[in-house]
């Protein structure tokens, strides 16, 4: 490469770093972490010009029920949860965060000013936090019986934590749609045949063992259960690793784990269950794993060479949702 070439090409790039580092606010490093705790830094993730469409690898991180979160958002078909506001708002009766509301709807008010936000929505910037925290700021605003079709892709506001007391979700699993409805629907009309449409979608999930974020599925030819695990990738990884060297990875007899998948910074482990047991039946073996899997994460010793391939081979059997 030629000196003069050389010469451009950093003026090139001196140039592009500028006009990065012009989208920062007055006073903010562009080349310090981003504020929206992505691990990026500024002038690669909120500073960006496409910024509203940086995914944040965690976005409900530090929350107590992150774990809930995620699976309402993911893959829990009908589900509702109360939530409560750090500042109470009148007149307000209730706020409920649920799995999906008509038409995916980010967020609708009741005539009573209730609230329902909705996690899985038709449209969403990469900080789904941010974007719950819009539905909701927009709810808490908005006339009674609105309908809040979709969240704008704002690159700055408030996150849920910012909202909502910080506790454990107490999740109801529902086996309809019915709670969409404040009343109900004549039979035969058209409200009614929309709500009969909506629930044969629904694939019959139920809570294990009252642990967070584990849930029993029947999708027709099997069953699953999907467990979001809090821990990072890597400890979580051996453990899992040493349980499958000492055979104790399934979950009893009837039982066989088929992988994991990673959503929103956390990782799922799934296993394949006999269909013919009820969900119920799942809820000791599901116990005595978590007591399993906890000995397991407590252990520091280096992994064997068994281990090894072993967690080698669970890494293979994974993929990425988003």
């Amino acid at each position: 490469m030629s000196k003069k070439t050389a010469v451009s090409k950093q003026n090139k790039m001196r140039g592009a770093s500028a006009s990065i580092d012009s989208l920062a606010p007055a006073g903010e490093n562009p080349r310090r972490p981003c504020p929206c705790g992505s691990g990026r830094r500024f002038k690669a993730c909120h500073g960006a010009a496409d910024a509203a469409e940086m995914i944040v690898a965690r976005p409900f991180e530090g929350l107590a029920a992150e774990t809930e979160l995620i699976a309402l958002r993911e893959f829990v078909p009908s589900a509702t949860v109360p939530i409560t506001l750090l500042e109470p708002v009148d007149p307000v009766p209730s706020i409920t965060l649920a799995t999906v509301l008509p038409a995916a709807a980010a967020a609708l008010t009741r005539a009573d000013r209730s609230i329902l936000l909705g996690m899985q929505v038709q449209t969403h910037s990469g900080d789904l936090s941010r974007d719950l925290a819009a539905a909701l700021e927009w709810a808490l605003a908005a006339e009674p019986s609105s309908v809040l079709s979709v969240v704008g892709r704002a690159t700055e506001g408030r996150r849920l934590a910012d909202l909502i007391v910080d506790e454990p979700f107490d999740v109801t699993v529902h086996d309809s749609f019915g709670w969409w409805l404040e009343e109900e629907p004549e039979p035969g009309s058209e409200v009614a045949v929309s709500l009969e449409r909506a629930n044969t979608a629904i694939m019959p999930t139920a809570r294990v063992a009252g642990l967070p974020g584990v849930y029993w599925v029947d999708a027709g030819e099997k069953a699953h259960l999907r467990w979001v695990r809090p821990e990072d990738e890597a400890p979580l990884m051996a453990a899992l690793a040493r349980l499958a060297v000492d055979e104790a990875l399934d979950l009893g007899e009837g039982s066989r784990y088929v992988g994991s998948f990673r959503a929103h910074g956390r990782l799922v482990p799934v296993w394949d269950l006999d269909r013919d047991a009820h969900s119920s039946e799942w809820d000791g073996p599901a116990r005595e794993f978590a007591v399993r899997l906890d000995a397991a994460l407590a252990v520091d010793e280096p992994l064997t060479s068994a281990q090894r391939r072993a967690r080698d081979g669970i890494l293979g059997r994974q993929f990425t949702l988003r």
